[in-house]
């Protein structure tokens, strides 16, 4: 995108003159490395994009077993019908991950006796405080179960249902070889009062060796609810174990957050030392997991929020018109004139050009989230990424007084540096200073200016 090449090149050609600028530390800086999805071994992934009512939900799939044994049971406001559900692109998850993943960014400290710069250099930060065998119709009545439809979609056999009661729904899915865990039906009653349906698919092992895939794409479903929730609860069937869930929303209006749990900033803009850019990965996860604890591990974290037209740092370019519409975004008035979707994901006639992304990070358990996630849009627009800084010192020889004081400066930045990092991660302080530089005085003995 133009918009990047133009940011890009500023940060190049004119680092010396912005990157100082107490105005320009917020976003600044050489972007060095990303925390993605991949730090984690199992995440899910969803992409909401979402107008007033309309909503168009991706299911990214993480599921690492036998295609054969692959079942998905997503309850869902209303009926849906064939031409209402989509096999997405997997790559535009991948996307939407690298663009708005928090990221690691450098500066190189300028010579301090340029007297010009060395005054404008910012204060160091302080620390963050913070399929199978059917069932006879009579079988169906009799369980309360009713099949709303039944259709294919690539390589997904997909039934929509409703019941009455759970013992009979989880006996219908069994029955129809549905794989789905035991003690299923304690959490399917409470959708059932809420009078919702069930979206279920399983594989069509035949479409799927066809689709030529080594992995199941992403499936896409658009309807129209007040309801703006996503739910996680069926997740957590005889899980053990915490949950990874990045939720990308994308909103014509500005961030999203949830209402039923406290959203929390990620820590960002902290300084921190410059041995952390061969273990970003690592602090990351140790960070999120020590503000997840401190947090009594029941919030939602914002990670990035951001509108797509542009970004600053750039850890990817922003999605193009195309991406954008396979991703679900359904209000945009500049999609390619051939883009021939069936009708929910036509563009639609709205009168907005505006993308705003909301990422959210929820790692999340049965006692600690008892209810599914409700958002609402806002009309908030701010900025905010999960953004880390490396402050390289300068290293040159220094000859006015100004170079002296900051050399003498370093070793408390260093210090500051390692207890913002141990703060943040819960490294050992001494572990953490062991692999930091010392500061040295770059004096030169007095006899040495008329003995070179």
């Amino acid at each position: 995108m133009k918009l990047f090449r133009i940011c890009k090149t500023l940060v190049i050609t004119l680092l010396a003159v912005i990157c100082f600028a107490p105005t320009a530390w917020g976003f600044c800086g050489f972007y060095v490395a990303k925390a993605d999805t991949k730090l984690y071994n199992k995440t899910s992934q969803v992409v909401i994009a979402r107008d007033r009512d309309r909503t168009i939900l991706t299911m990214a799939n993480d599921y690492q077993g036998d295609v054969k044994d692959f079942a998905l049971v997503v309850p869902v406001p209303t009926v849906l019908q064939k031409e209402q559900v989509h096999v997405g692109d997997p790559k535009i998850i991948e996307r939407l991950d690298a663009f708005s993943a928090p990221r690691l960014v450098e500066y190189f400290d300028e010579d301090p006796c340029n007297s010009v710069m060395y005054e404008r250099l910012p204060a160091p930060a302080s620390a963050p405080t913070s399929g199978g065998a059917r069932a006879s119709r009579d079988e169906d009545n009799s369980l309360g179960v009713t099949v709303e439809a039944r259709f294919n979609v690539g390589e997904y056999d997909i039934v929509i249902l409703s019941a009455k009661e759970s013992n009979g729904l989880e006996t219908w899915l069994n029955r129809n070889e549905y794989k789905i865990p035991r003690g299923a039906k304690q959490l399917l009653q409470p959708y059932i009062r809420q009078n919702m349906k069930f979206f279920v698919a399983k594989v069509n092992l035949k479409e799927f060796q066809n689709s030529g895939s080594q992995f199941l794409r992403p499936l896409q479903m658009a309807y129209e609810s007040p309801k703006f929730m996503l739910p996680i609860r069926l997740g957590m069937i005889n899980s053990t174990s915490e949950q990874d869930l990045i939720v990308y929303v994308l909103s014509p209006k500005g961030q999203a957050e949830v209402t039923n749990y406290r959203t929390v900033k990620i820590p960002s803009d902290a300084e921190i030392p410059v041995f952390v850019k061969n273990e970003f990965g690592d602090f990351y996860k140790s960070m999120f997991q020590t503000s997840y604890t401190r947090e009594d591990k029941k919030v939602a974290f914002l990670e990035y929020a951001w509108n797509m037209g542009n970004c600053d740092p750039c850890s990817a370019e922003p999605l193009n018109p195309e991406e954008l519409r396979k991703a679900g975004v359904f209000w945009l008035e500049n999609y390619p004139s051939d883009a021939r979707e069936s009708a929910p994901f036509r563009r639609a006639v709205v009168p907005s050009n505006n993308v705003f992304i909301t990422r959210l990070h929820v790692r999340y358990t049965r006692d600690k989230f008892p209810e599914d996630l409700v958002f609402q849009e806002t009309s908030n627009e701010q900025s905010f990424q999960g953004r880390y800084v490396l402050r390289h010192p300068f290293t040159g020889d220094v000859k006015c007084q100004a170079g002296q004081q900051y050399k003498q400066s370093l070793t408390k930045r260093f210090e500051q540096e390692a207890q913002t990092l141990a703060k943040l991660t819960g490294w050992n302080i001494q572990d953490i200073r062991k692999k930091m530089p010392v500061a040295q005085s770059n004096s030169r003995p007095w006899w040495q200016n008329i003995w070179p």
